[in-house]
């Protein structure tokens, strides 16, 4: 009698839990207008996050290219001295063949993170490239043309790194 007793207990537990399922399942139930106001909240939050990824990456580029380009800039000397030792005369091809060495892994390095030199001789002078230290009066040339560079110029990107130094006719 005992064991049915039991039996009858656990099944009406078990009616009991279906019920409170029942009951909760009843009370989960949201409202239209609630559940419309928690979907925008949601579409909402979803646009302010990817917006917030995009902001996020173009900043990191931003800082990367803003770094690099410090870092660039001070070994330009460097590579200016480079260059000036790869013109050089000298007697000793072989040592004169492993400064161009150098030199061109140097270019090729710096090409490779996006640095490049800013066009002079020949190109019409823009401010925003050139610096220019001196003018000439030349009919063969046109005006505003740069006849002659003294110091390259780079920039990455749009970013100029350092100005050309150049001489402008007319």
């Amino acid at each position: 009698m005992a064991e049915k007793n039991e039996e009858l207990e656990n099944d009406v537990k078990q009616e009991e839990k279906v019920e409170n399922k029942k009951e909760k399942k009843e009370q989960e139930i949201v409202p239209k207008s609630e559940y419309n106001e928690l979907d925008d909240r949601y579409k909402r939050i979803l646009a302010e996050f990817e917006n917030f990824k995009k902001r996020s990456a173009k900043e990191r580029e931003s800082l990367y290219n803003s770094i690099l380009s410090d870092v660039v800039e001070v070994m330009l000397p460097i590579l200016d001295n480079l260059e000036n030792a790869a013109k050089v005369e000298t007697k000793d091809e072989e040592y004169k063949k492993g400064i161009e060495l150098v030199l061109k892994q140097f270019q090729d390095t710096l090409k490779a993170k996006g640095v490049e030199e800013i066009k002079a001789v020949g190109e019409t002078f823009d401010p925003e490239l050139h610096e220019a230290v001196s003018s000439v009066q030349d009919d063969t040339k046109g005006e505003k043309e740069i006849v002659q560079e003294y110091r390259k110029g780079y920039k990455i990107g749009t970013k100029v790194i350092r100005h050309s130094m150049v001489v402008v006719a007319n």
